[in-house]
């Protein structure tokens, strides 16, 4: 079956028939960089793409052929963060809020309107109005969210559990300061919210899937998950998510935001991890849809 109708806030993926418990999104591959957004950044156009996931939605694209479905955001992670709460405002970056409690991710200029890219490169030169946060968010975030959580509650129902992969990736140096002297570098870190968002046999799963294809995996240190799995990770009804964050000097040119000549053999391999994963998941017969 066809992507979803355009949407310049996702496009959403789907198998002709879903055979498998398991759903996969892209929350920070966004690339629909607005003229007016980079005409108001301080931001040359490949500084701004720090922050992006660049071309993880091209990694996952097999879960369809696998039978199950992949929800990309269209809308870049430096214009919103569809990975963070509504309510994670920054008055660094707002003006009009009001003083609200400490949290690191909105302290760090990673809130639902990032003020920064990576490195700590301030996106604006000033403040954006309080009402046009509220705008971006309900035109693209709600929409989004809506989506994703129509998604995991279809599978929970036709399967009776359902595994939200949430994909991402990571800059090479990210976990630097995470390795000992001596220590193999991790190339995927799986984070669960340390239990709260997946059940010990799922984190499992998917930490065997990326094992067996040659790949160093950590778990939770240094991405242990933020607002998607908080959110739709319930392992107690049977809803778990798993945040994966993948080192993207594996499959791109950091540095030039390009994918690197040997792409596609990484996004076969890829291909292969989808596979073991999905294919314990899909149960003897689906349940009856309510």
């Amino acid at each position: 079956m066809p992507a979803a109708p355009p949407s310049d806030v996702y496009a959403l993926h789907r198998p002709a028939r879903q055979t498998t418990a398991v759903v996969f999104s892209s929350p920070h591959s966004g690339s629909d960089y607005r003229p007016e957004f980079i005409a108001r950044s301080a931001l040359d156009r490949r500084t701004i793409r720090s922050s992006e996931d660049a071309f993880v939605d091209r990694l996952f694209d097999m879960a369809p052929q696998l039978g199950a479905p992949l929800l990309a955001a269209r809308v870049p992670r430096a214009f919103i963060d569809l990975n963070r709460a509504p309510d994670e405002l920054d008055p660094a970056v707002i003006e009009g809020l009001a003083r609200t409690p400490h949290n690191p991710r909105v302290s760090s200029g990673l809130g639902v309107i990032p003020r920064v890219v990576a490195g700590g490169r301030a996106i604006y030169s000033g403040k954006l109005p309080l009402a046009e946060a509220e705008a971006r968010i309900a035109r693209f975030w709600h929409p989004y969210h809506r989506a994703l959580h129509g998604l995991v509650e279809q599978t929970h129902r036709q399967f009776g559990e359902v595994l939200l992969i949430d994909c991402h990736s990571m800059p090479h140096e990210a976990i630097d300061a995470h390795v000992r002297p001596g220590q193999a570098r991790p190339e995927v870190v799986l984070g669960d919210r340390f239990g709260a968002a997946a059940g010990r046999d799922m984190m499992d799963r998917v930490e065997a899937a990326f094992s067996g294809a040659g790949l160093r995996v950590a778990r939770n240190a240094p991405f242990a998950g933020a607002y998607i799995a908080q959110a739709y990770g319930r392992p107690s009804r049977n809803s778990h998510v798993v945040q994966i964050e993948i080192d993207r000097a594996l499959y791109m040119d950091e540095q030039r935001i390009l994918p690197r000549s040997d792409f596609a053999t990484f996004r076969a391999l890829m291909a292969g991890v989808m596979a073991e994963i999905t294919v314990g998941l899909r149960g003897a017969m689906p349940l009856a849809a309510e």
